[in-house]
């Protein structure tokens, strides 16, 4: 690793700037490509002067990603997006993409490829947003067969978009929505075991061309998930059982703003559990050991307690 040039697709992300973080820890230099290099300034302290370089790149421009893996000997890809906006559709982002990144990586001259999908990737799934994970996956396969395809479990952490969100929720809201009763199962695995799947992929000789599914060490259902962000951040709230077909009205109505906390795909993702499958490949097999929630999960939601984060949490009567 260390030396090699690394091309990071949606290096600002959630995901990516830890990825980012752990290459530069490994002495490899960076191109960390996102949508807005200036935005992704915050990249460049995590290695030394002029290993991590922020480049801007639209993942839809054939021309643009060619340039932004020129001379790459890896290439990481972990663009996807929970809902459309404008010219970013899922079509485009997710199924069409993956085949571009694939293909320049390969004219390039890359060695290796990481392509992050998701768990419940199914080209025959009722949701928008599985499918086209299903055909980004096929598009990279098709491109560049020795990559390694990596589908993650809800990903969880710091500044994650799940946990967070609820625990920001049970701040304001009298009660938390169990959408589908509460009752679809998840297994969150932690980002720096993600990141570590990740390089371990790159390096291992073991996991060219394979897919590995990552979960994390326990199973939950969403109403366990709802009520450990209410123990960590010490709040009292109702769970509220929402059927799936109320929850799919209101997200008629939550898309039309422009960042919908739900949207009907997503409604559809939850009729279906999103856990590891039986006898599929996963961290273990990366070398990598799996993180319980409960250890990481109240070391940031802290912060959504009554009176913040150094307050006992106790709640005026």
């Amino acid at each position: 690793m260390e030396g090699s040039l690394v091309t990071v697709f949606g290096a600002s992300g959630f995901i990516g700037r830890n990825i980012v973080r752990e290459l530069a820890k490994r002495s490899a230099r960076v191109n960390a490509v996102c949508r807005d290099a200036e935005h992704a300034k915050f990249l460049k302290p995590m290695g030394v002067v002029g290993q991590v370089t922020p480049i801007r790149a639209d993942v839809t421009n054939a021309a643009a990603v060619a340039r932004a893996v020129d001379g790459a000997d890896a290439v990481i890809n972990l663009v996807g997006i929970l809902h459309t906006s404008g010219r970013n559709t899922f079509e485009a982002v997710q199924a069409t993409a993956p085949g571009t990144i694939a293909r320049a990586a390969k004219e390039a001259g890359a060695t290796r490829m990481v392509h992050v999908s998701a768990i419940g990737a199914d080209p025959d799934s009722r949701s928008v947003y599985a499918r086209t994970k299903a055909a980004g996956e096929a598009a990279v396969r098709a491109a560049f067969a020795e990559a390694t395809i990596l589908r993650p479990s809800i990903v969880f952490g710091p500044d994650d978009a799940f946990f967070n969100r609820f625990a920001a929720m049970a701040v304001l809201a009298p009660a938390l929505p169990l959408i589908g009763g509460g009752r679809t199962r998840f297994q969150p695995v932690y980002v720096d075991d993600v990141a570590d799947a990740v390089l371990a992929a790159l390096e291992a000789p073991e996991a060219v061309g394979e897919t590995y599914e990552l979960g994390g060490p326990e199973i939950y259902t969403f109403e366990q998930l709802l009520r450990m962000v209410l123990a960590a951040t010490k709040r009292k709230c109702a769970l509220l059982p929402v059927p799936f077909w109320v929850a799919s009205l209101q997200a008629t109505f939550l898309e039309l703003l422009p960042h919908p906390p739900l949207t009907r795909d997503q409604v559809e993702l939850l009729k279906t559990d999103n856990v590891v499958s039986k006898g599929a490949k996963g961290l273990a097999d990366l070398g990598v050991e799996a993180t319980p929630v409960e250890i990481v999960l109240p070391t940031y939601l802290d912060k959504f307690r009554s009176g913040g984060r150094y307050s006992t949490g106790r709640q005026p009567a």
